[in-house]
């Protein structure tokens, strides 16, 4: 039939409105970018309309190439599911969350709604540093966290550049302020290792933030895990603690946003570069619902970045 259209194309096509980059498409999906071309143009006049607006110097989506994104995906994740049944392959996914109630628990939380057949599995580890080696030997599936480089087997994206906040006392003085500029720490040795947050990337990054500023932080004690062991920390120390504006609430404490500087920490998502499933696409797909509905991943203007990540140009991935 003329309306036929092969599910190549259509996941050519995605690649190309998601990555709005042909050669970062190409890289993707391990193709050659002439073909990828190709095969765009190739689905642009099996449907009769114009999908994409090119430039050289950028790739945009028109109208029609928007509602094919959506109903693309959709055909996409049916027709995987299907295979993965037919085949007889698991239908569970694992991904490691860092902890409760943070950015990657609100993705992984969408992304059920999008795939309510995929069976996904929350871990909980200690950050990415932790989370890759698992994941590149098949006992995880999803993680995230800081970057860890360019590894062979490993793909990434970003997913949020969440602001980095203060927890304090109730009763401490920082705590009768709005938000608290990052100068108001020096002496107060706030803590950095207290909440599931506090992974081995976050502390390089924190590190980073405080040492500038004449900040000296907490670090002659082992990392704080959990709700109540956070509270009963904040109760002990009567002190500062360094978190993130997902963090739970916690009792007898306040959420403060820090200031002069705005900073913040780059959530990426990284996955081993063979998966296929229809819960990775259910993920990735959640994530940019969740950046674009939530502006996650706006430009920062003068907001602080920890390095490299500061350092290197910010793709926006929808």
């Amino acid at each position: 039939m003329p309306d036929d259209v092969e599910i190549r194309l259509l996941r050519h096509y995605v690649a190309v409105a998601e990555e709005l980059h042909f050669s970062r498409a190409a890289q993707r999906l391990f193709v050659a970018q002439q073909a990828l071309s190709r095969d765009v143009r190739r689905l642009e006049d099996r449907v009769g309309r114009r999908l994409l607006e090119r430039t050289t110097r950028k790739v945009t989506l028109t109208a029609e190439g928007r509602l094919l994104l959506t109903r693309a995906r959709e055909i996409l994740g049916l027709f995987d599911a299907t295979m993965i049944e037919l085949r007889g392959q698991p239908r569970s996914l694992t991904v490691d969350v860092v902890g409760s109630g943070l950015t990657p628990a609100l993705v992984l939380a969408a992304a059920r709604g999008r795939a309510p057949g995929v069976e996904f599995f929350a871990r909980f580890h200690s950050g990415a540093e932790a989370a890759v080696p698992l994941l590149l030997d098949g006992r995880l599936d999803i993680t995230f966290g800081r970057s860890p480089g360019l590894l062979d087997g490993v793909r990434q994206r970003p997913v949020r550049h969440e602001r980095i906040a203060v927890l304090v006392p109730e009763r401490h003085p920082l705590a009768e302020l709005p938000a608290v500029p990052l100068e108001a720490l020096r002496g107060t040795n706030p803590c950095i290792r207290a909440g599931d947050h506090a992974t081995p990337g976050w502390e390089h990054a924190l590190l980073q933030l405080l040492a500038p500023f004449g900040v000296d932080p907490a670090l002659a004690h082992p990392h704080v895990r959990g709700g109540d062991e956070l509270a009963q920390h904040i109760r002990d120390r009567d002190a500062p603690i360094l978190t993130l504006t997902t963090q739970p609430d916690i009792p007898g404490a306040v959420l403060r946003p820090l200031v002069d500087p705005v900073a913040v920490f780059p959530w990426m998502m990284i996955w081993r570069s063979d998966g296929d499933h229809p819960g990775l696409r259910a993920l990735r797909e959640a994530v940019d619902e969740l950046a674009t509905a939530h502006d996650w991943l706006a430009p920062t203007g003068d907001a602080w970045l920890p390095e490299p990540e500061a350092s290197l140009p910010v793709r926006n991935p929808l």
